[in-house]
């Protein structure tokens, strides 16, 4: 009989799904020496080892990756226990997993928090990346709900828009083009346009809506948080575009401007997205709900 425990199982699927020590000991909150002990202990329960280094990488072993398989059919069936137990306790305590894309991230914790005054017992775990990595953890069943700008090609998903996401041209304050009405975009083809990383969702509007207008433009800096092309607009590096609900706090100090351009803003939206199939508690039932019937107001 094998003598392994769900802690044990719990560090060897992250570290399986992420082939790495590192970054199963971040997204578990455990230090690396205690990950490597788990899976030594567990490689000494089962007698063969489970991963292999080859340079400055590592592969799971034949046994690792049937063990991986089982890993995740546990790791599954015990979300599907714990969904059960919370709807026995209904919205008096649950759990929250919700996955963000960092812009979504500035509107938010705020209505987490309105749903948390209703709701004191539940929970919530938040997790702010990088649309690929919301992509990831939605593929690899790591969230009850994911909240993006533009919902994936090719998953099994379900996605609903509940808000509007506006998209405007951001410029320093004392720019030449501040305070100009009805700014032609064949003009933007003289300005440096500050990016946002291949794959955003942001980004791709901006190429779409250039590429729709047959507009040439000179791409600049290139960045992967929206904060960083914040901070180089406002020193002058050039304009950006991004999503009205991200820089309400700067244009109250007048740090940044909004230009008025021609085609502008760009109107796209938010969505709330998960698997398919989720099987969800009914937390995750009312908070959807929730986002599909109130976010809107309550962010405007």
């Amino acid at each position: 009989m094998l003598h392994i425990t769900l802690r044990q199982l719990k560090v060897f699927e992250s570290v399986a799904r992420n082939l790495s020590f590192t970054r199963a000991a971040e997204e578990l909150f455990l230090t690396q020496p205690t990950i490597s002990l788990q899976i030594k202990q567990l490689e000494n329960a089962i007698a063969m080892p489970l991963f292999e280094q080859i340079g400055k990488r590592i592969y799971l072993t034949e046994a690792g990756q049937e063990l991986y398989h089982y890993s995740r059919s546990i790791a599954q069936l015990l979300a599907d226990m714990e969904l059960a137990l919370d709807e026995l306790k209904g919205l008096d305590r649950g759990k929250l997993t919700i996955s963000v894309v960092s812009t979504a991230n500035y509107f938010t914790p705020h209505l987490l928090a309105k749903f948390c005054q209703r709701y004191h017992g539940v929970t919530v775990s938040l997790n702010v990346s990088n649309r690929e990595a919301v992509l990831k953890q939605l593929a690899d069943n790591l969230t009850d709900l994911a909240i993006m700008g533009q919902p994936p090609d090719g998953l099994d998903i379900v996605s609903e828009s509940f808000m509007e996401n506006p998209l405007v041209i951001i410029a320093p304050p004392g720019h030449p083009l501040c305070g100009q009405r009805q700014i032609p975009v064949k003009q933007l083809e003289q300005e440096v346009f500050l990016v946002r990383e291949v794959g955003s969702g942001t980004r791709s509007a901006m190429e779409r809506f250039f590429s729709e207008q047959e507009i040439n433009v000179t791409r600049g800096m290139e960045a992967d948080t929206t904060e960083a092309i914040k901070q180089a607009v406002q020193a002058g590096m050039g304009l950006g575009i991004m999503s009205l609900h991200t820089i309400e706090l700067e244009l109250a100090a007048h740090r940044l401007e909004v230009l008025d351009v021609q085609g502008f803003p760009i109107m796209r939206h938010w969505y709330v997205v998960h698997r398919k199939n989720k099987r969800f508690s009914q937390v995750v039932k009312t908070f959807k709900d929730f986002l599909l019937k109130e976010a809107s107001s309550l962010v405007a």
